[in-house]
């Protein structure tokens, strides 16, 4: 039987125990998880956090030191990367620039001993697919950095793989081109169904784009769950400040009941005993409060300290009675700003028990 997986409908990923090492350094430590039929997953870290390395294992390009990796029913820890058919997107695209945008939006139908009509055929649908209809005679220097990477991407989903992997695609793109490209992405994965991977060292860039984020650190896999849950139920310090805004305050936990400063929490969770946790405060879910404490809603009484206009948003930072500095962030229409506390007011800000989350203090928190 061939080692060629062919075409055909999308491969669920199940990537087991798989550890890599450079010297005394882990690359990956460990990581076990899977990626489920036609699913977008990101891998997201920060830089040398492994999340390249395990997209290069899943691509052929890197062999583990131990571990599996199945695609479908299939182990292809072995199997060389030209067998693999998974379309890959490279950060720097990796396009020929002595070949035209037809010859190489066709490089792997060629490979695949494509020719003739058939292979002008499902060049012209890939670029179709991708918004680049006509554009086959073009050289890539002609092209936009946008124009590149959907060239990139339609050489990637030509031979229609099971698999798409996209190392980093739009990290080259200026601000507003990438984030319109990440929902045309997104949308292009849904038409495809395509089970894809996707590396990015950018937050908002994940939680826009996946269905699940695996959050990768030292090689090692810190938390694997949906957009919302991550965000809102980050499973240590690392993920809650390494994903959004994040202020940590020490709290005292004992016997199931939360208090700062003395004064008792209504938390989302309640802790199982005693133990050391923080409180994450996420600037967007912190409100003004005045008059009556509101219901359900925890009040922490600062000064302010600095205010700071961003445009459609504005940040307030008010240091509460135990030092710590918190930020709060709101829009900037007229009547918003009007209740903004001047620097130097006394200002009590609400925090609803939904979002009063408590992360088990493990002694990394930034510094």
């Amino acid at each position: 039987m061939s080692d060629n997986l062919g075409r055909g409908e999308a491969l669920p990923i199940f990537i087991g125990n798989v550890t890599k090492t450079y010297g005394k350094v882990f690359a990956l430590d460990d990581v076990s998880l899977d990626v489920k039929q036609g699913e977008f997953m990101t891998l997201l870290g920060p830089s040398g956090s492994g999340k390249t390395t395990l997209l290069m294992v899943l691509a052929g390009f890197t062999r583990p030191d131990h571990g599996s990796l199945k695609f479908g029913d299939r182990e292809v820890i072995r199997t060389p990367p030209h067998k693999r058919d998974v379309g890959m997107v490279f950060q720097n695209y990796a396009l020929f620039p002595h070949m035209n945008v037809a010859a190489n939006v066709g490089f792997p139908l060629k490979l695949r001993n494509v020719s003739g009509p058939e292979l002008a055929e499902r060049v012209e649908g890939a670029l179709e697919t991708v918004q680049l209809g006509g554009y086959g005679e073009r050289g890539i220097d002609q092209l936009s950095g946008g124009q590149k990477q959907r060239v990139a991407l339609a050489r990637a989903i030509v031979f229609e793989p099971r698999i798409l992997l996209m190392d980093e695609p739009l990290s080259a793109l200026d601000k507003k081109l990438r984030e319109h490209m990440q929902i045309e992405l997104r949308h292009l994965h849904d038409k495809l169904g395509m089970t894809t991977v996707y590396v990015t060292h950018d937050q908002r860039e994940a939680l826009t784009m996946s269905d699940r984020i695996a959050v990768i650190n030292h090689g090692k896999l810190m938390q694997l769950d949906e957009p919302r849950t991550i965000y809102d139920f980050p499973a240590n310090t690392f993920v809650a400040d390494f994903i959004g805004e994040s202020t940590f305050v020490p709290v005292s936990v004992s016997g199931g009941k939360v208090s700062y400063d003395g004064t008792a929490l209504q938390t989302a969770t309640t802790p199982d005993g005693a133990g050391k946790y923080n409180l994450m405060m996420r600037p967007e879910r912190l409100a003004f409060v005045s008059g009556k404490k509101p219901k359900d809603v925890n009040v922490f009484k600062g000064t302010v300290s600095e205010l700071v206009f961003q445009g459609e948003s504005f940040l307030m930072y008010a240091d509460l009675s135990d030092g710590t500095q918190v930020a709060v962030r709101g829009a900037t229409q007229k009547d918003a700003m009007a209740n903004v506390p001047e620097v130097g007011a006394a200002v009590s800000l609400g925090l609803h028990k939904d979002d009063t989350v408590l992360i088990p203090d493990t002694g990394d928190l930034p510094a």
